[in-house]
């Protein structure tokens, strides 16, 4: 029989991912902080719960990916929580992205209601959450990630378990430290093209397949060029993102200065109201530093 999936949290990337679920024949019960949210989902089969709580009473495999640590300790060990509703053998899976040790304090919560608990953030963007293409890290059990495979190869392609509780949240910032330091440095090549006077497509298309290659390349420069600045992944979240690494990289003693770099260039994009933006908006930054716009 399949399991019965709850899922908690119907932004960017979870309505797409719960859609996907749907589609591959899980049957789904949602919730999420904003009905209206859920009405899409809903009028295509999904059933509406009101709290965390009933969402895991109703479910055997309980999906949250909301915003950021204290949004996820809510949701899963606060009042009406997921905690109070979970039953022995439940699965919770949290999808977010929220700090290492935070989540290992929630696998042992829930380990002593008879629950298990996996850490499976995601990248891939709301393309990726779209397509069912998403890679997904995870981190706890053997046992549990081997009975919730079928569960997450509904929502990606590229699945591995890394390690116990946290593992799968401190790969996730090892990735948000590549791809924002990939992301300064496709900004400052369409930066030193547009002073130079460049073709930006020809340009673009030249380094786009040798060494220099890479998803922001491919993916993102094309939009700054097109002065297309909407969301896959929102600034505001990648700061939240990178407070994480940042936090994790001191408690470690480690100096990872391209991270805190891109941080800070993020920082003067929020501060011009631009949080709400994609991460290639990071090119603005460097845009007002030089006097130069880049476009087609």
């Amino acid at each position: 029989m399949a399991e019965r999936i709850g899922f908690i949290g119907l932004g960017i990337m979870g309505e797409p991912m719960c859609r996907n679920l749907m589609k591959a024949g899980y049957a789904c019960t949602v919730n999420t902080r904003t009905k209206s949210r859920a009405e899409k989902l809903l009028s295509e089969g999904a059933v509406w719960s009101e709290s965390p709580k009933d969402t895991a009473v109703k479910s055997d495999v309980i999906i949250t990916i909301v915003t950021d640590t204290p949004d996820v300790e809510k949701v899963i060990l606060g009042e009406g929580g997921i905690i109070e509703g979970i039953s022995p053998g439940s699965v919770v899976i949290d999808m977010s992205t929220i700090s290492p040790s935070a989540t290992q304090t929630m696998a042992a919560a829930l380990e002593e209601k008879g629950a298990d608990m996996l850490d499976a953030p995601v990248s891939g963007g709301d393309t990726g959450a779209i397509a069912g293409t998403l890679s997904i890290m995870v981190g706890g059990r053997q046992d549990a990630f081997e009975r919730c495979l079928p569960v997450f190869e509904a929502m990606g392609k590229s699945i591995n378990l890394i390690g116990d509780h946290g593992a799968g949240q401190m790969t996730k910032l090892c990735n948000q430290v590549a791809v924002s330091v990939a992301n300064l440095a496709m900004a400052e090549a369409l930066i030193l093209a547009a002073k130079a006077g460049l073709d930006m497509e020809k340009m673009l298309a030249a380094i786009s397949g040798g060494a220099a290659g890479s998803w922001q390349l491919s993916n993102l420069a094309p939009r700054i060029i097109k002065r297309d600045f909407d969301p896959g992944f929102m600034v505001k979240l990648q700061q939240k993102d990178l407070r994480l690494v940042l936090g994790a990289a001191s408690e470690l003693g480690l100096g990872l200065p391209g991270a805190s770099l891109a941080h800070q260039l993020f920082n003067a994009v929020e501060a011009a109201g631009e949080g709400d933006e994609g991460t290639q908006a990071l090119v603005k930054s460097l845009e007002r530093m030089s006097g130069v716009e880049v476009h087609g």
